[in-house]
């Protein structure tokens, strides 16, 4: 199974200029809202056209604008969950998921219906419409449509955007099952960072319209190659950085110098390191620790964030230069501490662009 697309189409305020490949990973088109992702899907799908360019599924093109091949979205053997899940209403359950299979004899037809509400564990609702269902059990009744065609491809625009936190967790760990026993190529858009992580294998980031970064993820979030890619994957602390040796570098927002592990080029513009990845300093001896000023913080139920000042006290709450995301626990540990505290920047969790 591989999908290959090069495809270029002018959209208001940029181009949407993709080029990628993709087998048995899943891939995550990651990016923020208005980047591409969900028209890349769309051209994929046949919904819309592109300017330029081609699309082709297990070696079946279905898009080339040299050739003038754009086969229409009933003929490319995609199944397609949209963001709102687009059921029809006036159809039950069965209907709904019956809708696309095609002519097959009843017995066939009934049998695959029954076994994608089976998928799903819908049984006893086939004869509930839309309207008499959860978020998320309309959310699988459009995943087991798109599914009960035996989709050469299944694209996946931000499934889970309409659901509660709760439910949201529940689905991705049910779509993450499903997705185990799907042999086909996979397309998963969102700009949430968690869901791409836990669904996911690869990653194409996104940026009006132009790929930043793609590879595994691992790689994607430990290594992104621009601010750009770093941002759109959840890094909150960057400073402007200026070289001073093969293996350090000023950090010229904060204040400090930084060790590095890596070789750093004279052109480095920025030096980052995500929220989660700063310590507490346990031995002050150790490269790149430094001390901070609590300015304020913000909380999860299981998280808080301090925002801190470096290398000087608070003057006023929001001159802060670094966020810290800690545990609760950690937080009860060191909330009544004197200040300065220590933090380490370890040197193998910077991000150097």
């Amino acid at each position: 199974m591989e999908l290959w697309v090069d495809i270029q189409k002018e959209l208001p305020g940029f181009t949407l200029d993709v080029n990628f490949e993709t087998g048995m990973d899943i891939l995550g088109l990651l990016g923020a809202s208005g980047s591409g992702k969900s028209m890349t899907l769309r051209c994929i799908a046949g919904i819309d056209t592109p300017d330029k360019g081609r699309i082709i599924l297990n070696g079946r093109t279905l898009f080339d604008s040299k050739k003038g091949i754009n086969l229409p979205c009933r003929k490319r053997k995609l199944g397609f969950l949209f963001q709102n899940y687009a059921l029809f209403p006036n159809m039950t359950v069965e209907e709904n998921i019956g809708f696309g299979i095609g002519k097959l004899k009843h017995g066939n037809r009934r049998a695959i219906i029954k076994e994608m509400v089976k998928m799903i564990k819908l049984e006893g609702l086939e004869k509930r419409y839309p309207s008499q269902l959860s978020g998320g059990q309309q959310q699988r009744v459009a995943l087991a449509r798109a599914l009960a065609i035996e989709p050469e491809a299944l694209l996946l625009d931000e499934p889970f955007s309409a659901l509660d936190d709760y439910l949201r967790s529940h689905m991705v760990k049910q779509l993450t099952e499903t997705l185990s026993n799907y042999s086909g190529v996979t397309l998963f858009v969102t700009h949430n960072m968690d869901e791409v992580y836990r669904i996911c294998n690869q990653l194409v980031v996104l940026s009006l319209g132009k790929i930043e970064v793609r590879g595994r993820k691992e790689e994607v979030f430990r290594k992104p190659p621009s601010l750009v890619a770093a941002q759109l994957t959840g890094c909150k602390n960057f400073s402007r950085a200026k070289y001073i040796s093969p293996f350090e570098v000023e950090a010229e927002d904060w204040g400090i110098n930084l060790k590095t592990r890596q070789e750093i080029s004279k052109q480095i513009n920025n030096v980052g390191i995500r929220a989660y990845a700063i310590e507490l300093a346990l031995d002050e001896a150790q490269d790149n620790v430094f001390s901070c000023w609590l300015n304020f913080t913000s909380e999860t139920p299981s998280r808080m964030t301090a925002y801190l000042s470096m290398q000087h006290e608070v003057l006023g709450r929001g001159n802060y230069h670094i966020e810290w995301e800690i545990t609760k626990q950690m937080w009860h540990e060191l909330k009544d501490k004197p200040q300065p505290w220590k933090i380490r920047f370890n040197a193998d969790e910077l991000i150097i662009v």
